[in-house]
């Protein structure tokens, strides 16, 4: 009679295991705490890769937030004038230039004399230069030049209101622009604003004229022949009426030959 398979089955494994045993082999049997180890290093090898995926799109954020802002200062900058950090830099002057103003006015100082105590003499030398370069003196040569330069002196200093403008191209309408069928010639009445403004202005020119003497230019290389300003004006006056009658004795006292 034939014998179960289970049972075949048990009586094969125990025929082996005493066929190891008699012949002193061991048997390999699964670790558990191994396996343990395997599982929890593979768990922290994915930990780390998701930390340092997490890293990445966070630092990928970030340089996109960064970028978006670059462009969008780039675009600002590019829809801003050529001149805009030359216009910036002079507001930021002229605002210091004010506040250094008011500081003295409350201290009860003068805020040209305070300013020259900054200024070495290179600087005060070097912007006299280029003062003169930019707007250099001709003198004068005839009328029309010097009406040219005093209109455009005036043409500068003029700072347009622009609320009355606006004000007055709303009443004139298309009239405001003429053409050569406009007859608005003679229909504009000044404020009085406008009337003081000009007053004042033209008070200053008499003022500024009455103290206008003309600018004569320095010459390094003249001899020095005076000990103050007022011998020097003397000098110059001894000079223009008699130095053709004392060039001689002049020159014979520079060469030690006089007698």
């Amino acid at each position: 009679m034939n014998s179960p398979p289970l049972l075949n089955v048990i009586s094969c494994s125990c025929l082996v295991t005493s066929c190891k045993m008699a012949s002193g082999v061991e048997i390999a049997v699964p670790d558990s705490s191994h396996e343990e180890s395997e599982c929890s290093t593979a768990s922290l090898k994915r930990e780390d890769r998701l930390r340092k995926f997490r890293e990445l799109h966070f630092k990928r954020n970030e340089a996109r937030k960064l970028n978006h802002q670059e462009v969008v200062e780039e675009d600002k900058r590019l829809k801003l004038p050529s001149n805009w950090e030359a216009k910036k830099a002079r507001l930021e002057w002229e605002l210091q230039v004010d506040e250094k103003k008011k500081e003295c006015a409350a201290k009860g100082e003068d805020y040209n004399r305070v300013k020259l105590l900054d200024i070495s003499a290179e600087d005060a030398e070097r912007w006299e230069r280029k003062k003169k370069k930019r707007n250099p003196d001709p003198g004068f040569s005839d009328y029309a030049a010097a009406q040219l330069r005093q209109y455009q002196r005036l043409t500068k200093q003029i700072k347009p209101d622009m609320e009355n403008y606006e004000k007055q191209r709303e009443e004139c309408g298309e009239e405001f622009y003429p053409t050569s069928n406009s007859l608005l010639h003679g229909t504009h009445v000044p404020s009085k604003e406008g009337v003081d403004r000009m007053v004042e202005d033209v008070e200053k020119q008499i003022e500024k004229r009455a103290k206008y003497s003309r600018r004569r230019a320095y010459n390094d290389d003249a001899d020095i022949d005076y000990i103050n300003e007022r011998n020097a004006k003397f000098n110059k006056k001894a000079e223009r009426f008699y130095g053709k009658y004392t060039a001689e004795i002049k020159q014979n006292l520079e060469r030690g030959t006089a007698v």
